[in-house]
């Protein structure tokens, strides 16, 4: 069967992985799409051609690049007349124009397709966004979820079809691998204390340093990879609680330098906090720590508990007390911190590799593949809609 898979994430090096072990899947032959270059808030992220053994990788500039519901790829539906595919995989939103722009060129070629949705928030959208929705809705013939409450989401708003639970992207246990020595040793010198992801007042990096700041009997060191609109304001803070010597903003990694930055810690942390339109969807930060073998510290927002079951630590969101004294507490346990870790690294090997992301996800491909045509999604919806 020819996959056609859509997907600006792709940019990054290491979620390539993930394709690569799709393509070594039986009767699978993988054509991706990806963008030069994706542009956000953060700054614009180049393709990084880390990975791309085993299929095909075709580079296609979105219109409207960075914008999250408005992009779209004007030459999708000559690209699929060209390919003829059997699935387009379209991993965006299904409230988002290029999902809608894509999922009816594939109609148009006769292509079973899918979308991938994080959203596990029951939010309502104005017009367009809504119609986009609700016509991907019927012409789709399968969802991928990332989360149980994304599904949970999907059925609440009223799509209809098969659903599977699949994290977008798992890691490469050979890439985020644990440094030497491993198994951790009793340790010597600072504590090293590590958050990545983007400098947003929901991450709850201020509350992070905070907590790391109450540590007045440690030495530690606190390394933060990553960008966003907080960065000046928590450098700030730094400053105020008179630590900024002991803190390191490092700026956006490159995918592929992620794995050092993480073998640098001895612990890390995600410390997300819930908004009115926001909660953590995954945390993927936290399976490529455990995979480098840190133990990990997560608080209680969406998904973080689900992720980390028994191979971490949670605390209570917002909780600045609590945080302190989880990390006091692994400091403090060498045993603990040693049993984190091999945990960890267990869990990831078990639920969240690259190679059984990519299993699950073939098995819904096999699925689409083999229900009849007649039991395809309809489109008549979509005759009543806009035009746009």
């Amino acid at each position: 069967m020819r996959i056609v898979m859509v997907s600006k994430a792709l940019v990054m090096g290491a979620y390539q992985r993930k394709l690569e072990e799709l393509a070594k899947l039986p009767d699978v032959e993988l054509i991706a799409v990806a963008p030069p270059v994706w542009r956000e808030a953060g700054g614009a992220v180049m393709l990084d051609r880390a990975h791309t053994s085993g299929y095909r990788l075709i580079v296609a500039d979105p219109a409207l690049n960075g914008q999250f519901h408005l992009h779209f790829y004007p030459g999708m539906s000559r690209l699929l007349d060209e390919l003829r595919p059997d699935i387009l995989h379209m991993d965006e939103e299904p409230y988002n124009l290029a999902t809608w722009h894509a999922l009816k060129a594939a109609e148009s070629v006769g292509a079973r397709s899918l979308f991938f949705t994080w959203q596990n928030l029951e939010r309502r959208y104005p017009w367009p966004f809504a119609r986009f929705e609700q016509i991907n809705y019927q012409r789709a013939a399968y969802a991928i979820a990332g989360n149980q409450a994304a599904a949970a989401v999907l059925r609440a708003k009223g799509y209809a079809g098969p659903v599977a639970v699949i994290p977008q992207f798992g890691v490469d246990p050979v890439i985020f691998s644990p440094g030497a020595p491993w198994p951790p040793q009793q340790h010597t010198g600072p504590w090293v204390i590590g958050y990545a992801g983007r400098l947003a007042p929901e991450k709850g990096i201020a509350l992070l340093i905070q907590a790391c700041a109450a540590l007045t009997d440690t030495d530690w060191r606190l390394r933060i990879a990553g960008d966003g609109p907080q960065r000046e304001n928590l450098a700030r803070l730094t400053q105020t609680a008179g630590v900024a010597d002991r803190v390191e903003f490092l700026g956006r990694l490159p995918s592929t330098d992620v794995t050092e930055f993480y073998r640098t810690l001895d612990l890390f942390v995600l410390p997300s906090e819930s908004r009115p339109n926001w909660i953590e969807q995954f945390g993927r930060v936290l399976i490529e720590a455990m995979s480098c073998g840190i133990p990990v510290i997560g608080s209680s927002c969406g998904e973080i508990p689900h992720v980390i079951g028994d191979a971490g630590l949670v605390f209570p969101e917002g909780d600045r007390m609590a945080l302190s004294v989880a990390l006091s507490r692994l400091i403090a346990d060498h045993a603990l911190r040693v049993s984190l870790a091999e945990r960890g690294r267990g869990r990831v090997l078990q639920q969240f590799t690259q190679a059984q992301v990519a299993a699950a996800t073939g098995q819904v491909y096999a699925e689409m593949v083999a229900k009849p045509r007649t039991d395809a999604a309809p489109s008549s919806s979509d005759r009543a809609g806009p035009v746009l």
